[in-house]
């Protein structure tokens, strides 16, 4: 069953959001026409084909592109770090943000290569991340609480960052702009997803936990043992409350993030684990929304594939990356544009004068 089936067919759009349309399916068959006949075997370009024609019914033409692309990190802190859920402390969040902007973090410079915008938003460090052009400040409050207590967030707080996620989708990508890497910072939060994950999708606790940053064995028993606890205190189903429950403020930018980026008919780059549980999310409350999604690459968080199957995607990578930051979405973004160019200026058979194969 995938998570589209799973939502309900009048799922709230969230106050504020609009409903997203659903992708061109007359420009997608007109696309995948044009792909048989280009001089290849039929579906001799593999995964590229379909990628084509997604794009193709995403931007409502048979000339597709990408345009002044952006990618945007979404960072923030979360309280449950504090119990050893990650191989790192939670002052790793506000450090890494400022390597991004000193551009020395992985994402940084794929971003560089990839003629990518680059724009952090602090969703919610616990702490001060300084001043920057690149840096958008959405912090909706220095961390959130440990979700093993009590809610992650509020729900007014979990509104608000969605529509701030909303919001800072709004102010990065301009009239030209049709698509978005991203990508996401906070120490602990393969906790949430995985928690979200669970409860998203009914898969065992145990086969959504793994090892985040690299925790040891019994770094992982702790984790898991950890997020049993905090899943007994409550049995929500509700999206909305799921998220103020065990989120994290850059989840929730993200998911508000990937509804606004595809009631705009934007090429939407997932990268791994903890941005494809806020798609996810989003499905829940718009299940058009995956149809804008583009999966990125498969994180080697072992929880992450099984998501993707769950969700009946294919990624686009699959080389053992776990770092987070939308980096490996950075790097499928090469894949899109070889997709996209072989699509537009390959030859037909008729054009090239090559002779088919016989009926």
């Amino acid at each position: 069953m995938t998570f589209a089936s799973l939502a309900r067919p009048d799922a709230a759009t969230l106050p504020g959001f609009e409903r997203i349309p659903p992708v061109d399916a007359a420009v997608r068959a007109r696309a995948e026409r044009r792909l048989d006949v280009l001089t290849k075997p039929l579906g001799a370009l593999g995964r590229l084909e379909p990628l084509a024609a997604q794009v193709c019914a995403i931007q409502q033409t048979l000339e597709p592109a990408i345009t002044q692309p952006v990618a945007v990190v979404f960072a923030a802190d979360h309280g449950v770090a504090e119990r050893g859920v990650s191989a790192y402390p939670r002052a790793v969040t506000r450090q890494m943000v400022l390597n991004f902007l000193g551009g020395g973090a992985a994402i940084s410079v794929l971003a560089r290569l990839e003629g990518l915008q680059l724009w952090i938003v602090d969703a919610g460090v616990d702490g001060d991340c300084g001043e920057d052009p690149r840096l958008i400040n959405a912090k909706v409050r220095h961390g959130t609480r440990d979700f093993v207590q009590e809610p992650a967030m509020t729900v007014a707080e979990c509104q608000d960052a969605l529509r701030r996620g909303q919001a800072v989708l709004a102010r990065i990508a301009d009239a030209r702009c049709n698509t978005v890497v991203l990508g996401e910072m906070g120490i602990g939060n393969t906790a949430s997803s995985a928690l979200l994950m669970h409860r998203l999708t009914g898969q065992s606790l145990g086969e959504c936990v793994g090892r985040g940053t690299g925790l040891d064995d019994a770094g992982l028993g702790r984790k898991r043992a950890t997020l049993a606890v905090a899943s007994a205190r409550t049995a929500t189903q509700d999206p909305l409350e799921l998220l103020a429950q065990f989120g994290g403020y850059e989840i929730a930018m993200l998911t508000g993030a990937i509804l606004a980026a595809a009631a705009r008919r934007m090429v939407i780059l997932v990268d791994g684990f903890t941005v494809t549980v806020a798609a996810a999310l989003a499905a829940r409350f718009d299940p058009s929304a995956l149809q804008y999604c583009v999966f990125g690459h498969c994180s080697a968080e072992n929880a992450h594939r099984r998501l993707l199957e769950h969700l009946g995607v294919l990624p686009l990578l699959d080389v053992g990356m776990r770092l987070g930051e939308g980096s490996g979405a950075a790097i499928a973004v090469g894949v899109v544009r070889a997709a996209l160019a072989l699509f537009r200026e390959m030859a037909t058979f008729e054009t090239a004068g090559v002779s088919d194969k016989e009926a």
